[in-house]
C-alpha cells in the first residue's frame, strides 16, 4: 500500500490556493471543494456514517450545507477542500473562523484510504491556515462513536474536553477536542 507523506510544514499548500498533489501517489490531489461536489460529498459521509451503528445521514434535514458546501462555508468566512484520487472524493473538511479560533469541520476520510496519511494532509492544510490567520487554537467536535478519528486527533496534539448532546436523528453526542496553537511555528502537536 502507497503512504501519503505528510506535508512540510515550511511551505504548505494554504487552502484556496487550487489543486495540490497531496502526495507522490498516482491519482491523488487537494482542492476546493465547488458547490457540484455536493453528491459525492454526501456518498463520502453517508459512508462514513453507515459504518457506525445508528448513525444516519438526514441531508435535508440535518446537514442542508451539503447541498451548496462551497457557497455555505464562503459564506461563514471559511472554505471547504476535497481530495480526489482519479476524479473520485475519497476525504473531505471545512473550517470556519470563530473569533481566535478556527474550527475544522467535516473531517471524513474513505474507509479504503484511511492510514494513508490523507487525513494528516487534510487536518495539517486547515492547521496551516489557522496559524497565517493568527488563531489560538483549532477545534472540532467528533461523535464519540469515531474513536480511531479521535486517536488520530489526539496524537496530533489534540486535547479531549466536554461533550455536547445534538438531539438528531442519531442521538449524537460529540466530544469536542482543541489544539493549541503556538504564536510562530508549527502546531504544538507537531513533532
Amino acid at each position: 500500500m502507497s503512504t501519503i507523506p505528510t506535508p512540510e510544514r515550511t511551505s504548505p499548500t494554504p487552502p484556496n490556493a487550487g489543486p495540490s498533489p497531496a502526495s507522490d501517489t498516482p491519482g491523488l490531489s487537494v482542492r476546493d471543494a465547488r458547490d457540484d461536489d455536493a453528491l459525492d460529498v454526501i456518498e463520502l459521509i453517508a459512508g462514513v456514517f453507515g459504518e457506525y451503528p445508528g448513525c444516519i445521514t438526514d441531508v435535508d434535514g440535518e446537514m442542508p450545507e451539503l447541498r451548496a458546501l462551497a457557497s455555505h462555508f464562503a459564506a461563514l468566512g471559511g472554505g471547504f477542500r476535497v481530495a480526489e484520487r482519479e476524479g473520485r472524493v475519497v476525504g473531505c473538511c471545512g473550517w470556519t473562523p470563530h473569533g481566535e479560533l478556527v474550527e475544522l469541520k467535516k473531517l471524513y476520510v474513505h474507509r479504503r484510504e484511511r492510514g494513508s496519511g490523507l487525513g494528516a494532509v487534510l487536518i495539517g492544510e486547515v492547521e496551516e491556515l489557522a496559524l497565517a490567520r493568527g488563531a489560538r487554537a483549532v477545534e472540532l467536535w467528533s461523535d464519540t462513536r469515531f474513536t480511531r478519528a479521535h486517536r488520530f486527533y489526539e496524537k496530533r496534539g489534540y486535547r479531549r474536553g466536554s461533550t455536547r448532546e445534538l438531539f438528531d436523528k442519531s442521538d449524537t453526542v460529540e466530544f469536542h477536542f482543541q489544539l493549541e496553537l503556538p504564536t510562530g511555528g508549527a502546531p504544538s502537536g507537531e513533532r
